[in-house]
């Protein structure tokens, strides 16, 4: 499941903030939604390219 399931969180919130009248929040959590796909696809990417936070492809350990 690795780090997908925030999404499903984040749309859950914002789907009650929506059924609730909350548009500001709804709004909010959509970029949320936004930003934590964007996120996670870019881990997803570094993972299959060897690059994952605190590696560098030369094998050494950065950071």
């Amino acid at each position: 499941m690795g780090q997908k399931w925030i999404i499903d969180v984040l749309d859950d919130l914002e789907a009650f903030a929506r059924e609730n009248d909350l548009p500001s929040v709804a709004g909010c959590l959509r970029d949320a939604v936004e930003a934590a796909k964007n996120e996670v696809r870019t881990m997803s990417r570094e993972v299959m390219d060897g690059t994952e936070r605190g590696q560098r492809t030369d094998g050494g350990i950065s950071g």
